[in-house]
């Protein structure tokens, strides 16, 4: 299965659901794809370290399989490609391999430390500022931290609400545009009325941070009905919400503090005067108790706080920018359902919800109110071909509950809004807010 190595190496992180869900990151080597099973995927941040167990050594025209793996056979389930691209080599030793990757979805410097026979501890590593390509071809976009914001002062911090929508990048650059997720998912063909943002741009090249919302008839962003777009009868406004820039016109301005990359976007602002989709939202006045005020009283989702020195840590959480939300709000997979009663006899009556963690999907609860009829039909079409025999979760389930259970491969993300927890580990009160198609299960 040896064959010529390439002249710049490749790696491949395959989403793997086997008897637990688990990734398996793959480095081409010697002729061979090099493989570790990543229990939790590889650390996104400084202060992680995940367990890697080294396996058998993979052909390398296995980087490009997905699909499914026979039941019985070694490693049997469902395998599709979470993230692929191209790495720099720093060294490989027999207990030591250092490596840069460049992916869509996975960027920086790696160490893998042999700590057993098998194990190794995956690390991503400080590192120097690297110079970004002008063009930033496939941005991230910087994340805040759940950390209190009244006791902020504005003289130090600005405050923007939060929205309740798809965060979302926008690249306009030579007349082309893309638009991408958090997680870099590519959402352009998912709105094409926002294209129109290219002549509203005219001869600027720009990359855009910002939130695609759906405006209700109350005048309030409503992920509801964002995420319901194809089926919903409900009246409402597509917006493309815009508050950061990170590059105009050949000059990233990442490392720009953030009271002048505002000062740009609020120039830019007038463009998109008579636009029917986008915007400048204007920041919130006064301290950060103001603001959470203010986003009470107008339902807003919550407040973001940017320390107004801040510079853009692309595809990074930062403590200087902080977030506050007005309810609970998260994200789930979904690993099966229950038939309902009444008129709801014949659909789904109840979502069956977990959380993805090392050892597999945790049993978290079932959500049965707050969807719409066509939201039902729409779900209980989408669900059908993911129909598969075994239990998804690691819990064992109540009687009731798994004896009347339909059960799917985890591969559908939605969000749920929520009281609170239980003392069993489930979710209180919770109500169905709709898929997110920005989300893949890897992402939670």
């Amino acid at each position: 299965h040896r064959r010529t190595p390439r002249e710049v190496p490749i790696f491949v992180i395959q989403e793997h659901h086997a008897r637990r869900l688990h990734y398996d990151f793959r480095l081409e080597h010697d002729g061979v794809l090099v493989s570790w099973a990543v229990p939790k995927n590889l650390p996104t941040g400084h202060d992680q370290n995940r367990l890697a167990v080294q396996t058998e050594d993979h052909p390398l025209d296995y980087a490009d399989f997905s699909g499914d793996i026979p039941a019985g056979e070694y490693g049997g389930g469902h395998v599709e490609i979470w993230d692929s691209g191209t790495y720099e080599l720093e060294k490989w030793r027999d207990k030591e391999i250092i490596v840069r990757l460049h992916g869509r979805r996975i960027q920086g410097r790696y160490v893998l430390i042999k700590t057993g026979e098998r194990n190794w501890l995956a690390h991503l590593m400080h590192d120097e500022p690297r110079p970004i390509k002008a063009d930033l071809r496939d941005p991230r976009p910087m994340l805040a931290v759940d950390e209190p914001i009244e006791g902020l002062d504005e003289r130090d911090w600005a405050f923007e609400g939060k929205w309740d929508g798809y965060r979302v990048l926008v690249r306009s650059v030579g007349g082309e545009f893309r638009l991408s997720s958090r997680s870099g998912l590519d959402l352009t063909a998912e709105f094409p009325e926002l294209r129109g943002i290219v002549q509203e741009l005219g001869l600027l090249d720009v990359v855009l941070d910002g939130e695609v919302v759906a405006i209700d008839s109350s005048g309030r962003t409503n992920f509801t009905i964002l995420a319901s777009r194809g089926t919903t009868a409900e009246p409402y406004r597509l917006r493309l919400l815009l508050f950061d820039i990170l590059y105009l016109n050949g000059k990233q301005l990442l490392d720009v503090p953030w009271s002048q990359r505002r000062q740009l976007l609020d120039e830019l602002a007038p463009l998109f005067a008579k636009s029917p989709y986008t915007e400048v939202p204007a920041l919130l006045e006064g301290s950060g108790a103001d603001a959470v005020a203010h986003s009470r009283e107008h339902n807003y989702e919550g407040v973001v706080a940017k320390l107004r020195t801040s510079v853009y840590q692309q595809g990074r959480r930062s403590t200087q920018w902080r977030k506050h939300k007005n309810w609970n709000d998260i994200e789930v997979v979904i690993g099966g359902w229950r038939p309902g009663n009444g008129n709801r006899a014949d659909t789904i009556g109840s979502l069956l919800l977990g959380l993805p963690e090392a050892t597999g999907l945790r049993y978290v609860g079932r959500v049965g109110t707050g969807f719409t009829d066509a939201q039902l039909r729409a779900l209980a079409d989408e669900l059908e071909p993911l129909r598969i025999r075994m239990c998804p979760f690691i819990d064992a389930l109540d009687r009731p509950v798994a004896s009347t259970a339909t059960w799917v491969l985890p591969k559908l993300v939605g969000e749920v809004r929520f009281m609170d927890w239980t003392s069993t580990g489930h979710l209180r009160h919770p109500s169905w807010r709709g898929i997110r198609r920005d989300k893949l299960p890897g992402d939670l």
